[in-house]
């Protein structure tokens, strides 16, 4: 056993997403969205390397200090993966650890919206699962990766940084590719794909201009593309897509992504109000034709009302979602006030103290009349 390895089992006993290891300071974990010590004592130089360089590779260790950053996964037992980040710092040493769960939970199991299953029925395009760090696209990719393998006979390619989720064959072929490891980039990986013989591919992560302008060409060839981007909603994902080519290119890139694109679900994590826990909310657009010419167009503002009137299609708002659970107690006003687009909206729920502050960072009143926020909420239950 790894001497780390103690400090992985005090962070799975302690119910933590994440395990934080930093030179001068006691390590730390993150349990339910907050950052809490798991010890007294500052961890060493000594401490640091031995842990760190303890469970990698001699060849990934001296690459780690050349560079000064390293991203891969560890095995510690057949229940417990973990992606890990090596980082140098203004202290020394420094390394993130994640929790990867071994098995992978069903989209049902997860919560999410049924219609994201329709996604991986399709036979080609791109998709995008969207969301900040840490708000469980790469756990809700794996689940619909899961269903497509159960379902249906597909080649997936998955490119990756590090492999997180393992998957088995079932009925569909699965090819699991690290960056560097098996492939030296993303944009190479994609372009390996091609030559494949595959049905689906998976990035890992969209984030430059020749990786995001492959991904749409494998789409517009009949690649069946998903990708992850860093936004937080359906019109800033579409925005970003298009504004990382150059001003001459975003006619041509809107007229390619108006044909290619077939949906966009976006996630954040809400902490739980009624039980210790986070929960998953997100936001879905799924292409029609007027989300096309308002692609076609650049009249991005124009997304959200398309969503909203796209109920009936499956389609979600960001703000709805999260309203749902506030009305339902899931979530506190606060956390709902927090991560909604339109924070008018959610205000007058706030406390009285809470709602000021907002008046004092410049937001108008509404002239809700300010009651007890619990009487609020309650209210909009019945």
């Amino acid at each position: 056993m790894a001497y780390i390895d103690q400090l992985f089992q005090a962070l799975i006993q302690e119910g933590g997403s994440d395990l934080h290891l930093g030179e001068g300071q006691p390590a730390k974990i993150r349990r339910h969205g907050e950052i809490v010590p798991i010890g007294e004592e500052p961890l060493t130089r000594e401490h640091m390397s031995y842990m760190l360089s303890e469970i990698c590779s001699p060849a990934r260790w001296e690459k780690f200090n050349e560079t000064g950053d390293l991203d891969f996964a560890y095995e510690m037992d057949t229940q417990n993966r973990f992606r890990c980040n090596y980082l140098k710092q203004t202290s020394g040493y420094g390394a993130v650890f994640r929790i990867i769960p071994t098995k992978i939970k069903t989209l049902e199991e997860l919560g999410v919206p049924s219609v994201i299953k329709s996604f991986g029925e399709m036979r080609g395009g791109i998709v995008l699962v969207t969301g900040p760090t840490g708000s469980g696209k790469s756990t809700t990719l794996a689940a619909l990766m899961d269903y497509i393998n159960v379902n249906f006979s597909r080649h997936i390619v998955t490119i990756e940084e590090p492999i997180e989720f393992v998957h088995n064959n079932k009925k569909s072929i699965i090819t699991q590719r690290e960056v560097p490891e098996h492939s030296i980039s993303f944009p190479a990986g994609l372009k390996a794909a091609l030559r494949e013989d595959a049905d689906i591919v998976l990035v890992g992560e969209m984030r430059d201009l020749e990786t995001i302008s492959l991904a749409l060409t494998a789409a517009e060839t009949g690649l069946l593309v998903f990708g992850t981007l860093h936004t937080n909603n359906s019109r800033k994902t579409v925005d970003r897509m298009i504004d990382v080519f150059p001003s001459d290119q975003q006619s041509q890139v809107r007229t390619m992504l108006a044909a290619s694109l077939r949906g966009v679900v976006a996630q954040l994590l809400l902490k739980r109000a009624d039980v210790p826990g986070r929960i998953a909310v997100n936001e879905i657009l799924v292409t029609n034709n007027a989300v096309s010419a308002i692609i076609r167009e650049g009249a991005t503002q124009k997304l959200q009302d398309v969503i909203v009137a796209g109920k009936g299609e499956g389609m979600q708002f960001m703000d709805d979602a999260i309203w749902e659970h506030l009305v339902s107690g899931a979530t506190s006003p606060h956390e709902a006030y927090m991560k909604a687009i339109d924070k008018q909206r959610f205000r007058p729920f706030l406390p009285a103290e809470e709602a000021e502050l907002g008046n004092s960072a410049g937001l108008v009143d509404d002239g809700a009349p300010r009651q007890d926020k619990a009487k609020k909420v309650g209210a909009l239950r019945h």
